[in-house]
Formats: C-alpha cells, sequence, structure tokens
C-alpha cells in the first residue's frame, strides 16, 4: 500500500489518542507514541502515518492486535513534561519518540519502558546511549545526524551565494540540541570568511526582530537549524526569507516543499519507517540493549527553483547536477 493511500485511510489522525477495539481474539498489545509537533500538522501526520504502516506491515494492526496512546506537544515544554508523565503512568510495552528532548523527558519520567527513537541526534554525545553498537539501557534507535553535520549548510550556503560574507543562524538555545549545531556551524564559518550571528527561536516576535535587523547587513544568509521550534515555525521562517530575500539553508526537505529555498537532511519520514521495526522486534521480547542504533542510509539535497527565481539567485550547475530533488 502507497504511504498516501496509507494516510487517507487513517482518517482523522489528529483525533485519537486511542485507537483499541480487538476486532479478533488476539492479544492487545499497548504502545506509546510522542510526537513532537501539533496534532493537525501534515508532517507530523505524514510521520505517524508512515510509522503505523510500518508497524503493520511487521504484523501490528492498530484494533486488532494494537492499542495506540499518541501524545503531541509542538515545541511547548511544559506539555512535552506533562504528556511524557502521561504516557509513562499508561505503562506501555515500549513507546516510540521523536527528538532528543521528546526521549529525554520520558527517561525523566520513568527510566524503565523500552524506548525506540527517531530524529535524534548525536545520542552517543547526549548521553542517551552508551555507544551506536551497544546502547545498553533501555533506549535504542534511528539517529538523524551527528551535530558536526550542520557544517554543511554554512558550506551550501556559501556555494550558494560565494559573495556572502555574514549568516545568521536560527537556534534555540533551550534546545538541547541547538548549540551544538550553532557550535558546528561556528568551527566552520573562519575557513569560509563568514561572520555568524545568531538569533534566538524563543519568542517569535524577537525571532522576527532579529532576522528583520541581520537583514540590513549586505551579503548575508540564514541557516536554520533542525529543531522542533523550527519545524513548528517553518511557514514563518520561510515568509521572513523570502520578505528580507535571503538566501537560506535549511535542514529538511519539508522546507523547500513550503517554498523555502534549499535544505539538505536526511529524510525524517522514512526513519520513522524504519523506527517500527525495532517496536516490533521489542514487542516480540528483544531487549533494547541488543538492537544498535543506526544512522540514515541517504541525505537529500532538495532545491526550489521557484524560490530561487522569486529572490534572483541562480543556482549552481554543480548544486542542480548532485540534486536529489528540484522543485520548479
Amino acid at each position: 500500500m502507497r504511504r498516501r493511500e496509507f494516510i487517507a485511510g487513517l482518517g482523522s489522525v489528529a483525533a485519537w489518542p486511542v485507537v483499541a477495539r480487538a476486532q479478533e481474539s488476539q492479544p492487545m498489545r499497548r504502545v506509546g507514541v510522542f510526537m513532537n509537533l501539533a496534532a493537525d500538522d501534515p508532517e507530523g501526520r505524514a510521520r505517524l502515518a508512515t510509522f503505523l504502516q510500518g508497524l503493520q506491515e511487521a504484523g501490528w494492526a492498530v484494533g486488532r492486535n494494537l492499542r495506540v496512546d499518541i501524545r503531541w506537544h509542538a515545541a511547548d515544554a511544559e506539555q512535552m513534561r506533562k504528556f511524557a508523565a502521561e504516557l509513562v503512568a499508561l505503562a506501555p510495552e515500549v513507546i516510540f519518540a521523536e527528538s532528543n528532548d521528546n526521549v529525554t523527558a520520558l527517561r525523566q519520567a520513568n527510566g524503565a519502558i523500552p524506548i525506540v527513537f527517531a530524529a535524534v541526534t548525536d545520542p552517543v554525545a547526549v548521553g542517551l546511549v552508551a555507544s551506536l553498537a551497544r546502547p545498553g539501557g533501555n533506549i535504542t534507535g534511528f539517529t538523524s545526524s551527528e551535530y558536526g553535520m550542520s557544517a554543511k549548510s554554512l558550506a551550501l550556503l556559501k556555494e550558494l551565494a560565494p559573495g556572502l560574507t555574514h549568516a545568521a543562524v536560527l537556534y534555540e538555545p533551550a534546545n538541547s540540541g541547538g548549540l551544538p549545531q550553532f557550535v558546528a556551524i561556528q568551527t566552520a564559518a573562519p575557513s569560509l570568511r563568514v561572520e555568524l550571528t545568531p538569533v534566538i527561536l524563543r519568542d517569535t516576535g524577537e525571532m522576527e526582530r532579529g532576522i528583520a535587523a541581520f537583514a540590513r547587513i549586505p551579503n548575508g544568509g540564514l541557516i536554520v537549524t533542525r529543531l522542533t521550534e523550527t519545524i513548528v515555525r517553518r511557514d514563518l521562517i520561510i515568509a521572513l526569507a523570502t520578505r528580507y530575500r535571503l538566501p537560506a539553508v535549511y535542514p529538511l526537505r519539508l522546507f523547500p516543499a513550503a517554498g523555502g529555498l534549499i535544505s539538505y537532511g536526511p529524510d525524517l519520514v522514512e526513519l520513522q519507517r524504519r523506527a517500527a521495526t525495532y517496536v516490533g522486534r521489542i514487542l516480540r521480547g528483544e531487549k533494547p540493549a541488543d538492537l544498535p542504533v543506526q544512522a540514515p542510509t541517504k541525505y537529500e539535497l532538495v532545491i526550489n527553483l521557484k524560490t530561487a527565481k522569486t529572490l534572483g539567485l541562480t543556482i549552481p550547475e554543480t548544486l542542480l547536477a548532485t540534486a536529489d530533488e528540484i522543485i520548479q
């Protein structure tokens, strides 16, 4: 079954939190799902649909032999802590979670329930697992990248605009993944002769003022880090980059799909499918400590030519030749 058809068949995913009536006399197993976007976000629904489809392909069908409890928080720190505690209190056999902060919140709520993650950055560096090959403990999953990959964004920006001398980096220090990404970009900046300006995401108004002030500097561009906060605000960020005619490099395909200029990063939707296989294996008795953390099999370069034309940019042939997808 194609993913689009599967999503359509789900109906109002946002309206769950639980689907639980058994149609056959099979034991009902329980899984928690902790999503870091809003329940009505199309990207979140696509990721959830892929995860559930992956479970179905592995023999686990919601309503037949599986009950799923879902919580969404959309980068709200208070809601994240509240929903992490709620999911733990439901005592599922395993919890699937997106993002570093989601996994950390679950671990703080209860350290015993097995957790399978997707889209976590550098899980060894942040102490979620002992090593990629032997995670140990009750946590494993699929990492999206190492923090050092963030430096690639600055190199891409410089290739897009060779005359660039200043770059604003949009990140959130309160997010555990924010500062390491900024530091990786900062480390690469001197060799590319680019001066960085941090723009903080904490408050939407503060972010808008920061980008507006930066836009007055000539020869500038924008780097958007891969955080829940940037994904949740993607439409506004793209609109601001367009308004101030800033070439911008984004961390995921969903940004150029929504009108952003260019992105380089993993396919997070595919990571959900792969994570579903681990959840299924744990339900069948395997231990998280014995399942190695796996990295993305591919990073995607996606270019939106329509946006490039709007910004008056000519995309170098070298980038066009290596792009995985070109949005006309």
